[in-house]
């Protein structure tokens, strides 16, 4: 499988100059940014704003118009497949089959990533504990509550231990408990235990709380353009997050 290795400081994740043109509508335009290895960054911005666009792009899902997208080194366009072999993707209501169990889906999915034998079994049981999911492990997903379900899609995302996580609104329709569960758990992978990789962690929110509780840094675009990159801190700056945010989207000024 092809790897990286990550120094500290690396980008794991690069977005360089990324734009996505529906004929006369335009996406994103200009979007560059970089994700350090081992670190949470929010990919913050409203309804709209080209977040899932661009999460579409450095996951190989969409080309860009123009631009560049990098996962670990790779480029997303040219070595594809290199690319994936080193990401996890949770897709905002990303596709489960309902009548499949989580047990039956995930080995489906480890099949996919080439897991077999004691490294799937390995790996079964390493995601059914970290997401919680071994209660409802023989149910129908169809029966399955939303948390659970984003749960097990979170799961097929890590099964195969990857060094990056993309997640599209990972907390989206969670109610609180569910929410606090799901940031415990992108909290506990950047850090390395057990022999499981340390992750690299981008996800999308327009969901101010997140990015208190759990990012390192902010990646901050609204009509499709970058308006910020840098710490939580720095977008503050001598005002709230709430205030910044307001400020740069064009909502009520700061």
């Amino acid at each position: 499988m092809a790897s990286a290795t990550p120094t500290s400081g690396q980008d794991l994740i690069r977005a360089e100059s990324l734009s996505k043109f529906y004929g006369d509508f335009t996406a994103i335009r200009d979007v560059s940014f970089g994700v350090p290895a081992g670190s949470v960054t929010a990919f913050l911005g409203p309804n709209g704003a080209g977040k899932s666009t661009t999460m579409k792009i450095l996951t190989g899902f969409l080309a860009p118009s123009e631009g560049r997208a990098f996962i670990g080194g790779f480029d997303v366009e040219t070595d594809r497949i290199a690319a994936s072999q080193i990401l996890g993707y949770l897709p905002e209501n990303g596709p489960l089959y309902p009548d499949m169990t989580p047990q039956s889906y995930l080995r489906y999915i480890g099949s996919i990533r080439d897991l077999s034998g004691a490294a799937l079994r390995n790996a079964l049981d390493r995601v059914a504990m970290s997401c919680r999911i071994d209660e409802v492990w023989h149910k129908p997903i169809r029966k399955l509550s939303k948390g659970f379900r984003q749960r097990v899609g979170l799961a097929q995302a890590l099964l195969h231990d990857p060094q990056v996580l993309i997640l599209d609104e990972p907390t989206a329709g969670l109610d609180p408990n569910q929410i606090q569960l799901v940031r415990d758990l992108i909290r506990s992978l950047v850090r390395p235990q057990d022999g499981v990789l340390a992750k690299t962690v981008l996800l999308s929110t327009h969901i101010l709380q997140e990015v208190e509780a759990i990012a390192d840094r902010v990646v901050l675009v609204s009509e499709g353009r970058l308006k910020f990159s840098g710490t939580p801190k720095e977008l503050a700056g001598g005002s709230t997050i709430e205030a910044r945010f307001k400020e740069l989207t064009k909502g009520i000024a700061a």
